[in-house]
């Protein structure tokens, strides 16, 4: 696949200004190429905390949930494996979803909590569903929970548990892993973990109804301008959805996906990048990537969830032994952000800001113990003066 080694990223005017941002936030984000290694706008990471978390002075960790054990002030167990989150409005407070990824009975959990950021709840709003992977919350506050197997669905949920979780097959049968939603453009961007899985998106006939539309495809041979193909049976078929477009760029293990600015980044982990789809301007460009490491030792190692502030910073957490949240900053900076220590053999997943940008939330989804199935399973809140 022939590769562009530039990253530019255009200043996007949203029609009819709905998302209003500095042109200059990205005429000089990764200007220069894909993000470098830096020193970080927040300091060094300190000493390890008692929940075995390393951060940068002034943030502080908590521990929100622990896999087969009650939360905290409620009688609720959480539940094993947590993958996938996002956080909504509730309110004054807020709510935290998130995925579990094991079989037949995964689904999603959620906890509520107060204006203090105290728990006040937690309570499921998916049931019957196997390995629900990653997701993402759509503009019209649900959350898309996505399965990660041959034949998975997308099911839509309430956050708030008080209507009934709905199957989306319209968005294809295949191993999702995660979801964006792009107000501006009226679709929903969607990654394949497969090692020569797709990047997806679904414009559906009505924009706040999934029921009904049509699930696309990227075509291109990589960076730079790029388009879409129409996917002939997304829904039933014989032919794997990945394969039923011959000039579908492929794409080494489709992981997270965020949309922000008028960028969808996505990463993928069997190459270690983040791409950058330019959607204004239907142009394909790489934010990181290991190769392109000009000085310096690579710091991302097996990306895998990212999320953003609204001042357009990056989170990418790494799947696998390193378990570290890394920043890549408006500026084209990478450098690490947080350190989990002792969790070997899990990864790092579920990283969602609250509302008001002041917490950062994510899953060791293993802990400790590595079990396969997830029941030592940790969920963590990261708490300071994150740049908004």
């Amino acid at each position: 696949m022939p590769l562009n080694r530039r990253t530019f990223l255009r200043a996007t005017a949203v029609a009819g200004g709905t998302t209003a941002f500095s042109g200059a936030l990205w005429q000089r984000a990764f200007a220069a190429g894909p993000a470098q290694p830096g020193p970080s706008p927040y300091g060094p990471l300190q000493a390890v905390d008692g929940n075995g978390v390393q951060l940068p002075n002034g943030f502080t960790s908590r521990v929100v949930a622990r896999s087969m054990q009650r939360v905290e002030g409620t009688r609720y167990t959480w539940h094993a494996a947590p993958d996938g989150g996002a956080c909504f409005a509730d309110g004054d407070g807020w709510i935290y979803v998130s995925n579990s990824e094991v079989p037949v009975v995964g689904g999603v959990s959620a906890v509520r909590f107060d204006a203090s950021g105290k728990v006040t709840s937690a309570y499921r709003i998916l049931n019957g569903t196997t390995l629900n992977c990653s997701g993402g919350a759509t503009p019209w506050n649900t959350w898309l929970s996505c399965e990660e197997h041959d034949f998975g669905l997308v099911y839509e949920t309430d956050p708030r548990g008080q209507k009934s979780a709905v199957a989306r097959p319209a968005l294809g049968r295949f191993k999702h892993e995660a979801a964006a939603s792009d107000p501006e453009r009226k679709v929903v961007y969607l990654t394949e973990d497969q090692g020569d899985g797709c990047f997806y998106r679904f414009r559906p006939k009505t924009w706040g109804d999934l029921s009904s539309g049509t699930l696309e495809v990227l075509v291109g041979s990589g960076t730079g301008p790029v388009s879409w193909a129409k996917v002939p049976n997304p829904q039933i078929w014989l032919t794997p959805t990945r394969e039923q477009v011959a000039e579908a760029m492929r794409f080494d293990g489709g992981e997270g996906c965020y949309y922000t600015h008028g960028v969808c980044y996505f990463t993928t982990k069997g190459d270690n990048r983040v791409w950058a789809y330019d959607a204004a301007n239907g142009r394909l460009d790489i934010a990181y990537d290991d190769d392109l490491v000009t000085t310096g030792e690579a710091p991302l190692h097996g990306v895998d969830a990212v999320t953003a502030t609204a001042s357009g910073d990056l989170y990418v957490a790494e799947d696998g032994d390193n378990m570290e949240i890394n920043l890549i900053t408006t500026d084209g900076v990478v450098t690490p952000f947080l350190r989990v220590l002792g969790h070997d053999e899990s990864e790092i997943t579920g990283c969602a800001f609250s509302p008001d940008g002041s917490r950062l939330y994510f899953s060791s989804q293993r802990g400790k113990s590595g079990f396969i199935a997830g029941t030592d399973g940790c969920t963590f809140e990261v708490t300071g003066p994150f740049r908004r």
